[in-house]
């Protein structure tokens, strides 16, 4: 109640503004030694407000890029303009490419060829890798169990054969084999040994034997017996197609085939690829225009059977005759098969071979 007294008594009239107006302002006195303190606290704040705008700057946040089609919702829409895009990066990568080709063109000679990087074109070098002019590898291979037939001493003579109760694709394959290998004979297993085999075969004067395994009614699998003093090399046998399956297909003619073999660089892969060769006639009839070809490709095996064809005298047509198959090398064995006590030259480890991909054995 005191206070609302004290608030009524005070009134306009009683406040002389005019002396307010006339009145000079006072003059503030403040010590020298208290404006430094004020400046330097001024300057403090301000280097640590720049070094606050700093670290904000730094340590932006950066979120992921969000893109055009994630935010439609309309699924017609969102298709619509997912192909338009990839339209125009499509003609844009074109575009590229015509330039680099046009680019290429003008420079001639001295334009550069880019070569794709690829698991075969990174390979790592190997120790075992041989060139086939070389005078060791020569001499050594004057010395091996293939000599004979490089000699041309021996005339290669092939038995084929399967595992016991063989099925339908088995027993095609074996024929369609039989048919793309001169001198070649198709014989049942009768349940005996590859050991009783092997004597036998000998005994007739056979150069290699192989049989044909097979797993779910199909084949699967190769051992090339080469005879009379080894080596033995076993094969993981995949993506068969027979004749039939091949379209546009060139007739079978008797004619002996040339035998082409590609990028066996290492002493295995030499000593696999002349195990191939001798399986073949080593004097070709160039007549019928056959060509079988093994080619090696991070040691995968492809086997293709060709017939070419000379269209003119710069260009020259090749029809396939089949069958096709891929080979997949499991294991060298010196000698003959014995599972038991052979000397085993080269296996497949699996979990050696995932180390690096870029190191092969053939």
């Amino acid at each position: 109640m005191g206070r609302k007294r004290k608030e009524e008594d005070v009134s306009d009239e009683d406040i002389d503004f005019e002396d307010i107006d006339g009145e000079e302002p006072l003059e503030q006195t403040v010590d020298s030694g208290q404006e430094v303190d004020d400046l330097e606290v001024e300057e403090t704040n301000d280097e640590i407000t720049d070094e606050i705008t700093d670290a904000k700057d730094v340590q932006k946040v950066l979120f992921p890029e969000t893109s055009v089609l994630s935010q439609i919702k309309n699924k017609l829409r969102r298709r619509e303009m997912y192909v338009k895009l990839k339209k125009q990066k499509k003609e844009a990568k074109k575009e590229s490419r015509t330039e680099r080709q046009n680019m290429a063109k003008a420079m001639g000679e001295k334009a550069t060829k880019q070569v794709p990087k690829t698991i075969e074109s990174m390979r790592e070098p190997d120790e075992t890798m041989v060139d086939p002019e070389d005078e060791e590898v020569k001499i050594d291979e004057s010395l091996d169990e293939m000599s004979a037939y490089f000699r041309k001493d021996v005339e290669p003579k092939i038995l084929i054969t399967s595992s016991d109760n063989p099925h339908t694709k088995t027993i095609k394959f074996c024929r369609e084999l039989k048919q793309s290998i001169p001198n070649a004979e198709f014989r049942f297993r009768n349940r005996s040994s590859v050991k009783k085999m092997v004597k036998a075969a000998i005994d007739r004067d056979y150069s290699d034997i192989l049989i044909v395994n097979e797993d779910w009614r199909k084949p699967n699998g190769v051992l090339h017996v080469h005879l009379p003093d080894g080596p033995t090399a076993h094969y993981k046998l995949s993506s068969v197609r027979f004749c039939k399956d091949i379209k546009n297909r060139a007739k079978y003619s008797a004619h002996r085939p040339e035998v082409i073999l590609n990028n066996f660089n290492t002493r295995l892969g030499h000593t696999i690829g002349r195990m191939f060769a001798s399986v073949f006639h080593f004097d070709p009839e160039f007549k019928g225009r056959r060509v079988v070809t093994f080619h090696n490709q991070r040691d995968y095996i492809f086997f293709r059977h060709h017939r070419y064809e000379f269209k003119n005298n710069t260009r020259v047509a090749i029809q396939e005759i089949g069958p096709r198959f891929t080979l997949k090398l499991r294991s060298l064995q010196k000698g003959t098969f014995d599972s038991k006590f052979g000397e085993y030259e080269w296996a497949l480890k699996r979990h050696d071979s995932g180390i690096n991909r870029r190191r092969f054995a053939l």
